[in-house]
């Protein structure tokens, strides 16, 4: 601190103490007695007195700390105001420019040293080479390149604040015994990395889960879809449990993995809500469960796209109920990019008798886009694209002028676009 802070801080405690004095005396003789400073008027004196140097003592720590992160990191007056008050005055960094150094070094770029300093400001007076290399090793030993680590870093800060061998490097080799493909792994760790300061937690709920039949890829795929759901009170596991049990989904089936998820996703309001609007397309509520068994995720679609593909495809394509009960999956399918298509294209085949008999709509609809591009000529076209482009592009010559005819090409050009343009990219 400089000299003269101190003793403009020094000064201001002087007349501060003075000024009690003062004001005691005042007392005194207002109530007719010689001054008196008892034990509990000197104690109120050096409190004040004490507070008037520890509020000038920060100020000035508080002030030069900021000309120190404006100065060395180029942060803003703000940024450095806001790091300087999260950061006790006892830890003020004798050379906290290693830290950036060495943040740097690693790849860190100006961004994420920023991120990372301003979620955990403590680590910018961490010890380079007793804490914070030995965690970087670990990580990168781990299996994190340099971008991955710097971005894994960055977005979980808090995991440089934990001891490295009482918790990282136990919850790590924890996630590793679940999760056994290396970039499932690095994935886990990325998108819960928060999971790692709560090992105790993290091993009892992967327990319970085990229990429930959850065992090998299903456990594995479970952390990688609701990491959180690992560090979530056991009573609220518990419940997402027999909640999907209550649902008709069997401990340990396959499916109860994806229950769980959805209704981790959901909460009981919504899922009630989704349920009725299933309902009011004249399903019944143990008709709208069978639809959840066989597709859980189901219920992770949006209202409006349930309500729109309801819609589609009860009173325009007049599907029976019975096909959505079997099927539910198809209300997932994205309407622009597949259902609409196809049924334009399939409708216009059927119109022309280019479609042989045997393939339905929804069978040509379920196909993967693969597979639907890459049928060969007769198995459900009558001839192959090319031919069928001619044909269907051929069916009138058009004269100049005629705009309704070039409409009409238009519309079909639009039409084919699906199984036809899309089949020749290149």
């Amino acid at each position: 601190m400089p000299y003269s802070s101190m003793t403009d801080g020094c000064l201001d405690a002087e007349l501060n103490l003075g000024f009690c004095c003062l004001f005691l005396r005042l007392l005194s003789i207002k109530q007719g007695s010689r001054p008196r400073i008892n034990l509990e008027n000197l104690s109120l004196i050096s409190f004040l007195s004490f507070s008037t140097k520890c509020r000038c003592l920060h100020f000035n720590e508080t002030t030069s700390m900021i000309d120190y992160l404006n100065s060395n990191f180029q942060f803003s007056k703000t940024q450095s105001l806001y790091i300087s008050k999260r950061v006790s005055r006892g830890k003020f960094p004798q050379n906290p420019l290693s830290v950036l150094t060495f943040f740097k070094q690693i790849g860190f770029s100006q961004s994420q040293i920023l991120s990372l300093i301003r979620q955990r400001p403590q680590i910018l007076f961490t010890d380079v080479d007793k804490i914070l290399r030995s965690k970087i090793e670990f990580f990168q030993m781990s299996g994190f390149q340099d971008r991955e680590l710097c971005s894994f870093i960055s977005k979980h800060p808090s995991i440089l604040t934990h001891s490295l061998k009482k918790t990282l490097v136990p919850s790590v080799e924890a996630i590793r015994k679940i999760v056994c493909d290396q970039k499932d792994f690095i994935l886990v760790l990325h998108r819960g990395g928060w999971i790692l300061p709560k090992y105790k937690r993290f091993m009892d709920n992967a327990v319970f889960l085990e229990r429930c039949g959850i065992l090998g890829t299903h456990l594995a795929l479970l952390l990688k879809l609701q990491p959180r759901l690992f560090i979530a009170q056991q009573s609220t596991i518990q419940n997402r449990v027999s909640r999907a049990v209550d649902l008709g989904f069997r401990e340990n089936s396959r499916m109860l993995v994806h229950a769980i998820h959805t209704l981790s996703c959901l909460s009981d309001k919504t899922f009630e809500r989704k349920l009725k609007l299933i309902n009011s397309f004249g399903f019944s509520n143990d008709e709208g469960l069978q639809m959840l068994k066989r597709t859980p995720t189901l219920f992770r679609t949006s209202e409006m796209k349930l309500k729109v593909g309801m819609k589609f495809f009860l009173h325009t394509v007049m599907l029976p109920k019975s096909v959505l009960i079997h099927r539910p999956q198809i209300l997932m399918y994205s309407m622009e990019d597949r259902v609409l298509p196809r049924y334009k294209v399939f409708q216009l085949l059927k119109s022309k008798n280019l479609c042989k008999k045997g393939p339905s709509y929804i069978h040509v609809l379920c196909l993967s886009e693969e597979m639907f591009l890459d049928k060969k000529p007769g198995q459900f076209w009558t001839n192959d694209l090319d031919v069928l482009g001619r044909q269907l592009l051929g069916v009138e010559d058009c004269t100049d002028g005629d705009e309704e005819c070039v409409q009409r090409r238009m519309t079909l050009e639009a039409h084919l676009d699906y199984i036809y343009t899309q089949h020749h990219k290149p």
